[in-house]
């Protein structure tokens, strides 16, 4: 398990990995924390002790303390030195000074007190401790002020037990290892524990990720929530709409699938049939009308497939438009150049075309789209204006696109048909009934709003709305 646990902990892409990481991270800088405030309260705490048995040993000192011809003298006990004999990281120092200050005993060049040192309020003495530095050694020294009031000798004597500092060091440093080992061990249990808690925690994600991996490739059922922690539900949602929209994407892909086979193997047939015909014929002027009724079939096949094609790419063109694609694009311009593109043909038709676009009008979209869109429209008003009639195509400064034909218009009651993949109306006409379709599809990746109005006197207007005119 614990080679599993390290392997686990070492991926970069997991989620037990990342938290083991940066939990070891944070419990590391907690141990350093900790090792600081440990140390420091081990030091406290060998002070302290060691503090007090110096202490002692002045006082032992004190007691053998003595005049003889008025004039002091020390009885050194064995007592004072005899707590450090058995301690071989520490050396004792000590001196006794007279209420003139002139050496009884011991060595005489103990480092005195520095200026201001503070008497200690721990012990009921007249103490005070000091760090100081004595042949090159750091030592804690103790300074204890005697009185003494014997004939002849009248006032303060001072003795001096210095230490060095190898034994408190001794003793500060194994508390600190006897804290950092307890924290050590645990902070790796703790680690282990999260481990055991996150990979019981993360088996429903496991659970999901293999009934997601197991499904088939064409399986967009909903996926079950019911025996789900909360925090997984929304993923799950997220993926089943996902999914449905995935759902409708291929079921829009099989009825477009569906239609065109329908609506392209009807003038195949036909056209095969006519020129099968047209071949068992044995006059020239019949092959001559065939070829040309075969011909114009070609052409209205070849529009067809143009449409279908430009139904397929619609798709690509928003999700490039979703994804961030968008292009920054002068609707004023696009207008005028189709216009151009389109006047022959106009013009050809006995149809005025007319283009009202006064000043620049942005608008973002994708151009390839946009222009399809403009070609769709003016397509399907040139084919329903009759002879000597007139095509309007206007860009408005707010956003809008309309294009105005004094064709027969389109009633109310089949404006929201008219946008129907296929839809004809009452079979009236040789389109394929794609036109306007296809302009709704365009203007759904745009965001934009698509409405038919009745022209004045006759005729149909389609206004196109663009909500990031001017972005």
């Amino acid at each position: 398990m614990s080679e599993h646990w390290l392997r686990s902990a070492n991926e970069s892409g997991s989620l037990r990995g990342r938290l083991l990481r940066r939990l070891a991270v944070l419990l590391a800088l907690i141990l350093m924390l900790s090792s600081l405030s440990a140390y420091w309260s081990a030091r406290q705490a060998a002070d302290t002790a060691y503090d007090r048995t110096l202490l002692a040993s002045a006082r032992a000192i004190a007691d053998g303390l003595y005049t003889t011809a008025e004039r002091l003298n020390a009885n050194v006990p064995y007592v004072a030195l005899d707590t450090f004999a058995y301690d071989s990281a520490g050396r004792i120092y000590y001196q006794v000074l007279d209420v003139q200050g002139a050496l009884v005993s011991g060595y005489e060049d103990l480092p005195p007190p520095p200026p201001g040192t503070k008497r200690t309020e721990d012990y009921p003495a007249l103490a005070h401790f000091y760090d100081a530095e004595y042949r090159n050694q750091g030592v804690r020294v103790v300074s204890l002020l005697q009185p003494v009031s014997e004939p002849g000798v009248n006032g303060v004597a001072e003795i001096r037990v210095a230490e060095t500092q190898g034994a408190r060091e001794r003793m500060a440093q194994e508390l600190l290892l006897g804290t950092l080992l307890r924290m050590g061990l645990l902070s790796l249990s703790a680690l282990l524990l999260v481990w055991l808690a996150v990979t019981v925690a993360l088996r429903p994600l496991e659970t999901l990720r293999r009934t997601v991996a197991a499904r088939a490739s064409d399986d967009l059922r909903p996926l079950p929530d019911t025996q789900m922690p909360r925090e997984l539900r929304p993923l799950i949602d997220a993926l089943n709409q996902f999914n449905d929209r995935l759902r409708g994407l291929f079921e829009r892909q099989s009825q477009f699938i569906a239609d065109a086979s329908h609506e392209l193997r009807t003038p195949l047939a036909a056209l095969k049939a006519r020129v099968e015909l047209g071949l068992r014929a044995q006059e020239a002027q019949v092959w001559r009308s065939t070829l040309e009724e075969a011909a114009q079939n070609t052409d209205k096949l070849t529009h067809l497939a143009n449409q279908l094609l430009s139904l397929a790419r619609i798709e690509s063109g928003a999700r490039a438009i979703a994804e961030g694609g968008a292009q920054r694009l002068d609707l004023s311009q696009l207008a005028r150049e189709l216009g151009m593109a389109l006047a022959p043909l106009a013009h050809a038709r006995g149809i005025a075309l007319a283009l009202e676009a006064e000043q620049p009008v942005w608008v973002s979209g994708e151009p390839t789209l946009l222009n399809e869109l403009l070609c769709n429209l003016l397509d399907n008003a040139l084919a329903h204006t009759p002879v000597g009639g007139n095509v309007i195509l206007r860009v408005l400064p707010a956003g809008v696109l309309e294009v105005e034909d004094d064709g027969p218009g389109i009633p109310p009651d089949e404006h929201e048909k008219v946008f129907a993949r296929f839809y004809r109306r009452s079979n009236k006409g040789s389109g394929a009934g794609l036109g306007l379709a296809i302009v709704g599809e365009i203007c759904r990746a745009h965001q934009a709003e698509i409405s038919l109005h009745q022209a004045q006197p006759q005729g149909l207007l389609v206004r196109v709305e663009f909500v990031s005119a001017g972005i």
